[in-house]
């Protein structure tokens, strides 16, 4: 694999999420759970995702992959999941089925991401957040101590949401 746009991961509600449905659009992906300290960014996550992403067609796409691989803080099924992340966040950007983040059964796609941004950006905690360019690079990383609208990540944001040419 050698771009975010090639990667397909099984969806929350069932089926695959195809990765290059957002050719050409930045991503920010996040490894979630929903019983960690670090949940409420499920609340800047969306409002992000409405200001950037939710209504342009070439803006942000924010992907939640949850993950049970800290704190076994991720327990519940799909639908649990899809319910807590609805009725208590609104969330409507894209979910990924719970999804091993790290170790030997790691999914691919964060097999990639460790690959692209080295030993450092390995998930070593929730809401690590991964910022992918129109290329499908990765562009930085985050850790979950980087609020959704904290100013050095808006930044990033804003670079890799320009078009250049």
């Amino acid at each position: 694999m050698t771009s975010f746009y090639d990667f397909r991961l099984p969806a929350l509600e069932g089926g695959e999420i195809d990765c290059s449905q957002w050719q050409g659009r930045p991503v920010l992906i996040v490894n979630t759970a929903s019983e960690c300290g670090f949940t409420k960014q499920y609340e800047g996550l969306q409002k992000l995702w409405l200001e950037t992403g939710h209504a342009t067609p070439d803006g942000l796409i924010i992907l939640g992959v949850p993950s049970n691989d800290f704190g076994k803080q991720e327990p519940g099924t799909s639908e649990q999941i899809k319910e807590f992340c609805q009725v208590r966040y609104g969330v409507s950007f894209p979910l990924a089925a719970r999804s091993i983040v790290r170790g030997t059964e790691t999914i691919p796609l964060f097999r990639w991401l460790a690959k692209e941004g080295g030993f450092l950006s390995l998930p070593r905690w929730n809401f690590y957040k991964y910022l992918i360019d129109r290329q499908g690079k990765l562009h930085r990383w985050f850790t979950p101590l980087t609020d959704p609208h904290a100013p050095r990540l808006l930044e990033e944001i804003r670079r890799v949401s320009q078009r250049h040419g």
